[in-house]
């Protein structure tokens, strides 16, 4: 295996000059960048990169907790930071993790053990307490409400966002009103839980256990919840579904029993996903691309200014209006 030296030999250069082209280094002429990538390649050089990060005590990389990858939330926030990665010349390393604390664990060891610069969790299992004895080891961001804590956070006010659309419903005539979860302990559930009993109290409305409908996640769920609420015996008469996708699923598999929306279910999504303007779904944009793109940025400019303090930032939500109300 040839090494720097040899490279400079061939290419005629100074052992200084190999290092800055294969570093990237601007301040290069043109004839002398062009004669080392000539050598490198008639050398068949390949640098030790493990070296390098060692060298320069950072390896580039960003890890990113996510509980699966084949889900629009996460796909979409994942597009903001993959957008900022590449600006910035980074790497992701993506860590499947199913809401297994241990394979989150797993991750976070590497954070401790300098395989990765800095952390974005996008969802967790683990408590905030177990999280935050690594931030010793390197940046970490969640796309959550975190305060009072060595993390960094970007997020959307579930609880308002929840708020606003029930305020909608309620001023639309509906007073029957449930709504859907994924998982009932995550924060934002927990959030969006609590919106739902308190402003429904203060309208004088009823907040009723058997209305927060657990484990909806997808296409499948939504369809299927056409039966649990045609089961019911006091149904409801509006939904708020947390995922376009599942109330897209709804509404196609409500059509086909002969169920109008809005007429016999009124229905709010979440995520602003694409399907929700093709079936004219009335949608809260939890702007997720773009906390993808700023906990990015955070966990970056940790990174290349040597620390710093945990920023918390909180981006608007928007209510989107379509037919589906």
């Amino acid at each position: 295996m040839p090494n720097i030296k040899q490279i400079a030999e061939a290419a005629g250069v100074s052992v200084t000059t190999v290092s800055r082209v294969l570093n990237g280094h601007p301040y290069v002429s043109a004839d002398k960048r062009a004669a080392v990538e000539d050598a490198v390649r008639r050398l068949n050089y390949s640098r030790n990169m493990n070296a390098v990060h060692l060298i320069k005590g950072i390896t580039q990389t960003i890890g990113v907790i996510l509980p699966n990858i084949n889900h629009y939330y996460f796909a979409r926030i994942m597009e903001g930071m993959a957008q900022q990665a590449l600006k910035c010349n980074y790497q992701l390393m993506l860590c499947q993790t199913d809401y297994r604390p241990n394979e989150e664990r797993k991750v976070l060891e590497m954070l401790r053990n300098k395989q990765m610069d800095g952390l974005i969790i996008c969802s967790r299992a683990l408590s905030l307490s177990e999280i935050e004895t690594y931030a010793n080891y390197g940046p970490i961001a969640l796309c959550e409400r975190v305060s009072g804590r060595n993390l960094s956070s970007v997020y959307i006010d579930h609880y308002a966002s929840f708020q606003t659309a029930i305020r909608y419903l309620w001023e639309q005539g509906r007073r029957r009103i449930a709504f859907t979860i994924s998982r009932r302990n995550s924060p934002s559930s927990r959030s969006r839980l609590q919106a739902y009993t308190d402003t429904l109290t203060a309208l004088g409305g009823q907040a009723r256990e058997d209305w927060v409908l657990d484990g909806c996640i997808d296409w499948e769920d939504g369809a299927a919840l056409v039966d649990r609420l045609l089961a019911m015996e006091g149904r409801p008469d509006a939904l708020l579904i947390t995922g376009d996708q599942v109330a897209a699923g709804f509404i196609l598999t409500a059509r086909l029993r002969g169920l109008e929306v809005p007429d016999d279910f009124a229905v709010i999504g979440f995520d602003n996903q694409p399907i929700s303007g093709l079936l004219e779904i009335t949608t809260i944009d939890n702007r997720l691309s773009e906390i993808g793109e700023r906990a990015f940025s955070i966990v970056h400019t940790q990174i290349t200014s040597g620390g710093g303090k945990p920023v918390s930032e909180e981006l608007g939500f928007r209510f989107i209006e379509r037919s589906s109300v």
